[in-house]
C-alpha cells in the first residue's frame, strides 16, 4: 500500500467521523423536544461502507438513517402540541448513547489524526534520505 493510498484511507474516515459526530451535535441538540407523534425529532445515525477498487480504499457514508426506536410520549393535556388524549411526543433521542457514540467518533477521529502525522514523518525521513545521496 502506497502513503498516497494511506492518506486517503485516513483522510476519508476522518470526512466520514465528522459526519457522525454532526448527526450526534443535531440529535443532542433536539433531545427531550416535545412535538406530535407525526412530527417529533427523530435519532440519526451514519452508515458507513469500506469502499475498495483497484487504485485504493477508503470509508464512504452511504446514508443518514433516522432511528426506529419509539418516542417517548407523556400525558401532559395543557400541552399546545398535545393530541386529543392529552399525549405529547419527545424525541427518541436516547442523551447517555448519544454522548457514548460522541467519545467513540472522537477517538477514531484523532486516531486518524495520528496515522496522517505518521505518514507525514515517513514521508519526510524519505525525503532525507534522498537529500544525503
Amino acid at each position: 500500500m502506497s502513503l498516497k493510498q494511506s492518506v486517503e484511507i485516513a483522510g476519508s474516515a476522518m470526512a466520514a467521523q465528522t459526519v457522525r459526530m454532526n448527526t450526534i451535535a443535531s440529535n443532542l441538540a433536539n433531545a427531550n423536544t416535545a412535538g406530535t407523534a407525526d412530527g417529533a425529532y427523530l435519532a440519526r445515525k451514519p452508515v458507513f461502507a469500506s469502499v475498495f477498487n483497484g487504485l485504493g480504499a477508503r470509508v464512504q457514508v452511504l446514508d443518514v438513517i433516522t432511528s426506529q426506536d419509539p418516542l417517548e410520549s407523556r400525558h401532559e393535556p395543557g400541552n399546545p402540541l398535545a393530541d386529543e388524549n392529552g399525549m405529547v411526543f419527545y424525541s427518541n433521542v436516547n442523551p447517555v448513547e448519544e454522548m457514548a457514540d460522541m467519545l467513540a467518533a472522537s477517538r477514531a477521529y484523532s486516531t486518524n489524526v495520528e496515522v496522517l502525522a505518521r505518514l507525514n514523518g515517513m514521508q519526510q525521513a524519505v525525503l532525507k534520505l534522498g537529500e544525503g545521496a
